[in-house]
């Protein structure tokens, strides 16, 4: 305490700060070693940030004030929350969405200019040599009607090989029942997507006429084709598109049915990298000779693919106005506490803060309501896309509906997939507005004058 008074006399009597650290230097030297006073003092905080978390955490005479900042906080928050969730599904859908529609279509395709290709073995070796592909396997595809007593659904017919057809697609995985190796030379059997086997009231061991659009000429003029197929399997994809329409066959069932002879339609590819597609694309096309027409996934799907990126991003500008919108509460927060602050404000300026350090303190203030925001929606967006296959079911049954209908959002489930990167952008464009919005009321502040504002007072 004495050390403390002295130290305050000597001020006030206007001594120079150097007579003032001699006359300081002598007293210490008289105290004894093992005194208090020689002890470091422990290092302080910034004046401006301590006033400004003080601010922040003191009860308001003016409690309307600390109702904007809660909503402010919580509006961060929820937006924050918001666009991660959303991130989050939308990348899983496409990711989802991608998979499935690869476990059926594949990475690339070769087919004949002409519809058909012929001597395919041959160009199956020089296709195997590029050292990105693993895997590939011939298929045929064409339309058919396919009838049941007093049914009848279009169709895509695919004939393939089974023992190639997995190297390329996934459908072994994906049987509901039996098994694509069922589909023998000759015995005209048949797998049928779930969908396609519902509408058609088909179940394992049914047996299903096949019309094809190719044909006999007879007298009485032109007769479809028509022979009946065993079903000998169901496949689910998760995919509508695929299991409301697709039928698979042996691919010699399909060479005759088809009246190809031994050609195919085509040869399936698989590659290491289905990213890479376009560039493997265009090295084959400068080795292979032939008429041959090359197309990989990103042709056949781009338009899909580049309408979900679009709306992702639509999505992320939309939400971050959501977002910008609770930030820039935190300004009539900071206006309402600089006007409640008047006082204060003069005070500090007359000891002799400076218009920054003013500006500092708010800027304080505004910034952590943000900071606390942010965190807040950053931790249940994060917990909430984590759990959006569970939580999803649940309202489900809450609201005693599908929200989301396969035959219109493609899957029959939502899933999600939490990217790090996105979280992290969203959490700095979050803090960012909240920033921005501390400027102007922080600015106000630091020109409030004291003698107008302590006038009254």
């Amino acid at each position: 305490m004495r050390f403390a008074a002295l130290t305050t006399s000597y001020w006030a009597t206007g001594v120079s700060e150097r007579t003032l650290y001699r006359k300081l230097g002598r007293y210490r030297a008289a105290l004894p070693p093992d005194s208090r006073l020689w002890q470091t003092p422990p290092p302080m905080l910034p004046y401006e940030l301590a006033i400004g978390l003080r601010y922040t955490r003191a009860k308001r005479r003016n409690h309307f004030i600390s109702f904007i900042s809660m909503t402010s906080m919580a509006g961060i928050a929820l937006g924050v929350m918001a666009l991660i969730v959303v991130l989050s599904v939308m990348n899983g859908f496409q990711e989802e969405l991608r998979s499935r529609i690869l476990g059926v279509a594949a990475h690339m395709e070769i087919s004949g200019s002409s519809g058909q290709l012929a001597d395919w073995p041959t160009l199956a070796r020089q296709v195997e040599k590029h050292p990105e592909v693993r895997g590939m396997a011939p298929y045929i595809t064409g339309q058919a009607l396919l009838a049941m007593d007093s049914e009848t659904k279009g169709a895509l017919v695919r004939g393939l090989l089974p023992e190639e057809e997995s190297k390329v697609a996934a459908f072994a995985s994906h049987m509901n029942s039996g098994a694509l190796a069922d589909l023998k030379p000759g015995e005209f059997g048949i797998v049928l997507g779930a969908d396609l086997a519902r509408s058609l009231g088909a179940f394992q061991g049914d047996k299903v006429a096949l019309i094809a659009p190719q044909g006999v000429v007879t007298p009485a003029g032109m007769l479809p084709r028509i022979k009946q197929f065993k079903v000998v399997g169901i496949f689910r994809m998760g995919m509508f598109e695929y299991d409301s329409a697709l039928a698979l066959i042996h691919l010699q069932d399909a060479q005759k049915l088809y009246r190809l002879g031994d050609n195919v339609s085509g040869l399936r590819v698989k590659l290491a990298d289905m990213d890479r597609a376009p560039w493997v694309l265009r090295e084959l096309a400068k080795t292979l000779h032939g008429d041959y027409s090359l197309s990989d996934w990103t042709m056949s799907h781009t338009s899909f693919f580049q309408a979900v990126q679009i709306e992702k991003r639509m999505m992320f500008i939309i939400l971050t106005l959501i977002v910008a919108v609770a930030a820039f509460n935190i300004v009539s927060t900071l206006v309402m506490a600089v006007t409640d602050k008047q006082a204060d404000i003069a005070i500090l300026r007359t000891l002799g803060a400076s218009p920054s350090s003013i500006m500092a303190i708010f800027m304080v203030q505004g910034s952590l309501i943000g900071v606390i925001g942010t965190l807040l929606g950053m931790a249940s967006g994060i917990l909430l896309a984590l759990n959006v296959e569970t939580v999803v079911p649940w309202i489900e049954r809450l609201v005693g509906m599908d929200l989301f209908p396969a035959d219109v959002y493609y899957i029959s489930e939502l899933p999600s997939k939490l990217v790090w990167g996105d979280v992290a952008t969203i959490g700095l464009v979050a803090l960012v507005l909240s920033f921005l919005a501390t400027l102007y009321p922080s600015w106000r502040a630091a020109r409030v004058q004291p003698a107008e504002a302590l006038r009254y007072e």
